[in-house]
């Protein structure tokens, strides 16, 4: 009997002990779940007061999380199965040969309106060419309206143009014979860019 008491009373106090260790452990890791939080909190707010601060690491943030947006942007498309997003590349309007006419010169707008409705192609090309052929002609001393005429003669305008003996581009120019004319503009394939053809064409 007395043994059994002994027992009962060893397992209360034992289990008190526990329940007291369980608290004190559970207590202790809410303080320090407590501290991190206020911890993480306090580096969030330091990075934005100093680090916002410098327009250097703002910017820095901005791109990095507007392409992470971007990123998830495209796989949740994809996801449901529009490709288009993953094709994108905002910055191929900058590769684009396009110049707006009415941004022109009277006469120069003129001319590019009039070379767009003779050779059925689009004004905008055409007016960032005109400009070009007026910039290099006031250079070279040669009369853009000439260096228009030998493109409408030579190709038509189509920056793709090929003739049977290998002349390439709008100015016709003789990709194999003159191919280091082209090493300035990064090799032979600039042929086919219409601004570099027609620096080529007119040396």
């Amino acid at each position: 009997m007395r043994a059994n008491e002994w027992l009962c009373r060893a397992w209360q106090g034992t289990a008190r002990s526990l329940g007291v260790f369980v608290r004190d452990v559970g207590h202790g890791m809410l303080e320090v779940s407590h501290n991190t939080l206020a911890l993480v909190g306090l580096a969030a707010v330091v990075t934005l007061a100093f680090g916002f601060g410098r327009a250097d690491l703002r910017q820095q943030f901005e791109s990095v999380t507007l392409e992470y947006l971007q990123q998830r942007h495209e796989q949740r498309e994809l996801a449901a199965g529009n490709l288009l997003p993953s094709l994108s590349e905002p910055e191929a309007v900058t590769r684009a040969t396009a110049a707006d006419p009415r941004s022109l010169p009277r006469e120069q707008a003129a001319v590019a309106n009039w070379i767009a409705r003779r050779y059925k192609v689009a004004p905008e090309p055409i007016g960032a060419l005109v400009q070009e052929a007026w910039m290099i002609g006031r250079r070279a001393g040669i009369d853009p309206t000439l260096i228009l005429a030998i493109m409408a003669i030579e190709s038509s305008f189509n920056p793709f143009a090929q003739s049977p003996v290998g002349a390439q581009g709008l100015m016709q120019v003789m990709t194999r014979v003159h191919d280091d004319k082209y090493v300035a503009f990064g090799g032979t394939h600039a042929a086919f860019d219409p601004i570099s053809n027609l620096r080529v064409g007119v040396q």
